[in-house]
C-alpha cells in the first residue's frame, strides 16, 4: 500500500464514518474500495472491522461527553447481540462474493416502509416502552448481532429499525445506543477475523483514521441537528443504497 492508497482509505473512511453514525451503509463504500486494492472478500470484511471499531468508540465517547448515556439499556442490548455476533463472524470469515446485495436492499426498503408509518418519534419518548416491546427488542438484537458479525454492511439500518420502531426511541438516542452496541460487538468480531488471518492492519488503521473523524463529525451533527435532520439523511441514504444494490 503506497501513500495514495492510504489517502484514499482515509477519505473513503471519513465519508463512511459520517454515513454510518447518522444512518448506516458506510461499509458499502469501504469494502469495495479495499477489494479494488486487491484484498479478498473475507480480508476486506475483517479489515473493515478495525475502522468500524475506531469510529464507534469515538462516537460513543462523544455522546458521553455531551451528556448522552443510558448504560443499563445499552449493555443489556449488547449482551443479547454478542452470541449472534460470534456465530456471524465465524461464518463471515468464509464469505465470498457479493450475493447478499439483494437481501441488504430488501432490509433497507423495509426500514423505509417502517419509518414512513411513523411520522414522528417525539411523542414516543414521553412514555417508556412496554415490557413486551423491551423483550422483543432484546431478542431482535441477537439477529442484528449475527448480521453485524457476518457482513456488517447495513447493520445500522437493522439497529435503527429495532431501536426506533420497537422501543420508540428518538433518533438521537437511537444513534447513541447503536454506536455503543456496534463498538462492543465489533471488538469480538475483529478478534475472530484476526485469528483467521483475515485482517490487514495498516490499511485498517488508515481507514480507521477516516472513520473516526467522520464518526466524530456526525455525532456532533446528530446532537446539534436532532431527530428531523437524522431522519432526512437516513431516508436519502436508504433510497440511494437500495437503488444501487438492486441495479447492480
Amino acid at each position: 500500500m503506497d501513500w495514495r492508497h492510504g489517502a484514499i482509505l482515509v477519505a473513503v473512511g471519513a465519508v463512511a464514518g459520517f454515513i454510518n453514525v447518522l444512518a448506516g451503509g458506510g461499509s458499502l463504500l469501504t469494502m469495495p474500495a479495499m477489494v479494488f486494492m486487491g484484498m479478498s472478500g473475507p480480508v476486506a470484511n475483517g479489515t473493515n472491522r478495525v475502522a468500524i471499531l475506531a469510529q464507534n468508540l469515538t462516537s460513543t465517547a462523544t455522546f458521553v461527553r455531551q451528556g448522552y448515556a443510558e448504560w443499563r439499556l445499552s449493555l443489556s442490548l449488547t449482551l443479547c447481540a454478542l452470541p449472534g455476533t460470534v456465530l456471524g463472524a465465524i461464518l463471515g470469515t468464509r464469505l465470498r462474493g457479493a450475493w447478499f446485495n439483494r437481501v441488504l436492499a430488501a432490509v433497507m426498503i423495509a426500514v423505509l416502509i417502517l419509518m414512513s408509518r411513523r411520522p414522528s418519534t417525539s411523542a414516543a419518548t414521553d412514555a417508556p416502552p412496554s415490557r413486551q416491546r423491551v423483550y422483543l427488542a432484546h431478542g431482535l438484537m441477537l439477529v442484528a448481532g449475527f448480521y453485524g458479525g457476518f457482513i456488517q454492511a447495513g447493520v445500522g439500518f437493522l439497529m435503527m429499525a429495532i431501536l426506533q420502531q420497537v422501543l420508540g426511541l428518538d433518533l438521537v438516542r437511537v444513534n447513541m445506543h447503536k454506536v455503543f452496541i456496534v463498538g462492543v460487538y465489533t471488538l469480538v468480531a475483529l478478534g475472530i477475523f484476526a485469528l483467521q488471518g483475515h485482517v490487514r492492519w495498516l490499511p485498517g488503521l488508515m481507514l480507521a483514521v477516516g472513520n473516526a473523524l467522520g464518526g466524530y463529525a456526525a455525532t456532533r451533527v446528530a446532537i446539534r441537528k436532532g431527530d428531523r435532520f437524522i431522519k432526512g439523511v437516513l431516508t436519502v441514504v436508504l433510497v440511494v443504497m437500495a437503488v444501487k444494490l438492486l441495479w447492480s
